[in-house]
């Protein structure tokens, strides 16, 4: 053989070594993980730091394969940070695919608008994701509260009802920052200009936004409702709401008849003004309406069975309001009676 045939048999063998091990290191799938191996990838980290990663649970078998596959098919410059449980037996593409995608683990949760903390570390208890007791802790007087000057209440008010997703390795602060800063996205320069107009601070028009979402049930009525309580406010009469009455730092709830009797710094019943704080966390159609009340001169109002209100200007007024629903209930209750007789009785 001569030195040309030669050094072309080893060039060929080298290119077969290579394609064999190009294979091995891309192509080929790993083996099946149980438990599944799960990977951080944090945003801002390079795509070295990455295949690091995944090279170190096994979920690849190269981190310069990696590295190299990933920058060649563009997907380097987007992947997406997150949490990943990789359950093996897949191939470089496959890994790179899911980054890209974003198929990281997560755990979805709707927070409806009215909920209360307490009420809200619950639900994160029941989806898996914080223990109650802890959120609670965190969201009265944990170290984030602090550095936003929300003491001594805490974020009560403040968390944005809405649907979202975390990793079910999130932890509390990560929780708790993530609907804080939903809350605060709301309060633009157009919104901080109204609270100065409204001569109001962001906890007073949070407060007044709460009572209005514990109040309303028909959604055109939260500008009417708020409308009665600011003019009570200019007028000096009691908020008299039943919400207020019921509501604790404690998260618990009493019936309204039973609440209003008793002495709290948030029974509008016994105080005059607004509570010193929000008494659950409303949505953007409550604290809309907490910003920009109907112009209205009523004063009282009353709920029909259907969740709707009777809106009254005087006293008087609102004393026929309740008889005439006392009535239309009473009848009601009569004809269900008649109803349920057997016939000819």
């Amino acid at each position: 053989m001569t030195k040309f045939g030669y050094a072309a048999t080893v060039l060929i063998l080298a290119a077969v070594s290579a394609g064999l091990l190009v294979k091995y290191l891309v192509f080929t799938p790993t083996d099946v993980f149980d438990p599944p191996r799960i990977v951080s990838i944090h945003k801002g980290e390079s795509m070295n730091t990455a295949a690091r990663k995944l090279a170190l649970a096994g979920v690849v078998r190269s981190q310069i394969a990696f590295v190299v596959y990933a920058k060649m098919t563009g997907g380097a410059k987007r992947v997406k940070p997150g949490d990943y449980a990789f359950k093996g037996s897949e191939t470089i593409p496959d890994i790179l695919r899911h980054l890209v995608n974003g198929d990281f683990m997560v755990v979805t949760i709707t927070i409806p608008e009215g909920m209360t903390v307490h009420q809200i570390g619950a639900r994160l208890e029941q989806a898996g994701l914080v223990c109650e007791s802890d959120f609670d802790d965190a969201a009265r007087s944990g170290r984030i509260v602090a550095a936003l000057g929300l003491g001594p209440l805490g974020a009560e008010g403040f968390l944005f009802p809405a649907t979202y997703r975390f990793s079910p390795l999130a932890d509390r602060d990560h929780i708790l920052s993530a609907m804080l800063s939903r809350f605060f996205e709301v309060l633009t320069p157009s919104v901080e200009q109204r609270l100065f107009d409204l001569n109001l601070t962001a906890r007073e028009m949070v407060t007044m936004a709460s009572i209005i979402e514990k109040e309303a049930h028909a959604p055109d009525e939260r500008p009417l409702i708020a409308s009665v309580f600011y003019n009570r406010l200019k007028l000096g009469m009691p908020l008299q709401s039943d919400p207020t009455a019921q509501y604790n730092l404690q998260g618990e709830s009493q019936h309204a008849a039973i609440a209003v009797r008793e002495t709290s710094a948030f029974n509008t019943y016994e105080i005059a003004g607004l509570p010193p704080g929000p008494i659950a966390n409303p949505g953007l159609p409550s604290i809309r309406a907490a910003l920009y009340p109907a112009h209205t001169d009523y004063l009282y109002f009353v709920a029909r069975d259907d969740g709707t209100h009777i809106f009254s200007r005087t006293f008087a007024e609102h004393e026929r309001a309740i008889a005439e629903l006392k009535r239309m209930n009473a009848d009601r209750r009569e004809s269900k009676a008649q109803a349920s007789q057997p016939n000819g009785s």
